[in-house]
């Protein structure tokens, strides 16, 4: 481990943990520009992870990299558009789950399905639904965690200490409300990209 601090809390990783040529090059391209990436260990097999702040592009790759540098086969979600290029096979093939935002289509029902049936399933989810500053988060990664009963990973990417990972978990309680509160206090300490479009961590009113 890292004996500087991290921001997080949460250790830093002194090595891929993955022995292959994609972590060992995914490894190489952080530490050149100077990120660590952080783990909260232990990981459970079953979880619902939230990423945030998202404001920016190059929180893709820089959140890609980590994933393949800790050898974790996280599943990810984004915008359908996304999977609209030439890229979608690839997209998939590195756990990408395409999601329509712009109406309801049962997502939450999905992915809970998706979490029953796999002993090993592990979503992330960037809350706010876009790079823009949002007025509030979507509720589903909590509704999804509540009733599957499984944590929620508080991943993270702070452009000012260069750090990216997951600093900590926490279970749900029967308050969204203050499951989000307690969220929005660990939050406050990181930087964005684009601090102007890191939205509230609230939910609707």
């Amino acid at each position: 481990m890292d004996t500087n601090p991290t921001i997080s809390g949460a250790p830093a990783l002194t090595a891929p943990r993955a022995s292959g040529l994609r972590a060992r090059l995914a490894w190489a391209a952080l530490r050149a520009c100077g990120w660590r990436v952080t783990l909260a260990e232990p990981v459970p097999m079953k979880c619902v992870v939230v990423f945030y702040p998202h404001t920016s592009n190059w929180d893709f790759p820089t959140g890609l990299a980590a994933k393949w540098i800790v050898a974790i086969d996280f599943k990810w979600v984004g915008k359908d558009s996304m999977f609209a290029t030439p890229l979608a096979p690839w997209f998939r093939r590195w756990g990408g789950i395409p999601v329509n935002r712009r109406e309801s289509t049962g997502f939450v029902a999905q992915m809970r399905a998706a979490l029953d049936a796999h002993d090993d399933f592990r979503l992330v989810i960037a809350p706010e639904g876009t790079r823009s500053a949002a007025p509030h988060w979507k509720s589903g990664f909590w509704h999804l965690a509540r009733e599957a009963g499984v944590p929620i990973g508080l991943a993270y990417i702070d452009y000012r200490a260069r750090e990216v990972g997951i600093g900590t978990w926490i279970e749900t309680t029967a308050d969204a409300d203050a499951d989000v509160a307690r969220m929005a206090s660990y939050y406050a300490r990181f930087t964005a990209r684009r601090p102007r479009n890191a939205g509230p961590v609230r939910l609707r009113d």
